[in-house]
């Protein structure tokens, strides 16, 4: 006789969840990185240097800021612009991961909820920290209340992203 492996609806059902807190996390990551790519395509573009921002941004990561010094003349660098478009897209993966990880989390138990907006406010304060001690220069080749307005734009669209998704879901502090 040849034995059965029969699987049990229970066993299946945690890896079904775990995949669609992955899947979600991957998709809510992927928004806000094209939400804040977009907002500085539009910028550059009006600006007259389309691709600008993420030549900066790779040029302060990738090359130590050298040629930050006066940004006007920087040329626009492919290369550049792809290896921190692949950085971008996988730091606001992460960040959609967490977030889709708090989301399961808080469904289960409404007092997690609160790391979510924990979250949001360490990462927005963080991230304009880390640019005023380590990136001085970007700051002075991009209006800083730009990068902020991009920034909470896509947090606002990663989040009306997971509302949708979780309607029912409540916060408790």
């Amino acid at each position: 006789m040849a034995a059965q492996t029969v699987s049990s609806p229970v066993a299946a059902a945690p890896i079904r969840d775990s995949a669609a807190v992955y899947v979600e996390g991957i998709t809510v990551g992927l928004l806000g990185a094209a939400t804040i790519a977009l907002w500085f395509l539009v910028l550059d573009t009006i600006a007259g240097r389309p691709l600008f921002t993420p030549t900066v941004l790779g040029t302060a990561l990738f090359h130590g800021g050298v040629g930050l010094e006066n940004p006007d003349t920087l040329p626009i660098s492919f290369d550049t612009v792809m290896s921190f478009t692949w950085i971008h897209v996988l730091v606001f993966v992460l960040i959609g991961l967490g977030a889709a990880q708090m989301i399961a989390l808080a469904e289960r138990n409404p007092s997690f909820g609160f790391g979510l907006v924990l979250m949001f406010v360490v990462f927005q304060y963080g991230f304009l920290q880390v640019c005023m001690i380590l990136a001085e220069p970007v700051l002075h080749a991009l209006a800083w209340p730009q990068v902020m307005a991009g920034n909470l734009m896509a947090a606002l669209v990663m989040s009306v992203s997971l509302w949708r998704r979780h309607p029912r879901l409540t916060i408790e502090p």
